[in-house]
């Protein structure tokens, strides 16, 4: 599954096409290397957001099959590895 998609799915990120640009901007690394939208992610890979003040690094523990998943389940996705506070020049 596509990084953009499973960030969507997964609700990290509201929109796929945000998440596109979270992409292009370089704001997405995957396993420490920044990813492009349609970068494969896998059971196990670490998925790191660089937002304007939070670093959030999370841990992928299951892709789903299909592109549509239930808010309830959304959670279950991922496991949040750290989730800290930055300071914006960073």
């Amino acid at each position: 599954m596509r990084v953009d998609v499973f960030l969507k799915l997964s609700r990290l990120i509201p929109r796929r096409s945000l998440a596109q640009e979270f992409c292009d901007a370089g704001r997405i690394d995957v396993n420490g290397i920044s990813a492009k939208s349609a970068k494969e992610i896998n059971t196990g890979d670490l998925i790191t957001i660089k937002r304007r003040d939070r670093k959030t690094v999370v841990r992928v523990r299951s892709v789903p099959e299909k592109k549509q998943l239930s808010r309830e389940f959304a959670a279950d996705l991922y496991t949040i590895v750290s989730d800290e506070a930055i300071d914006e020049l960073s």
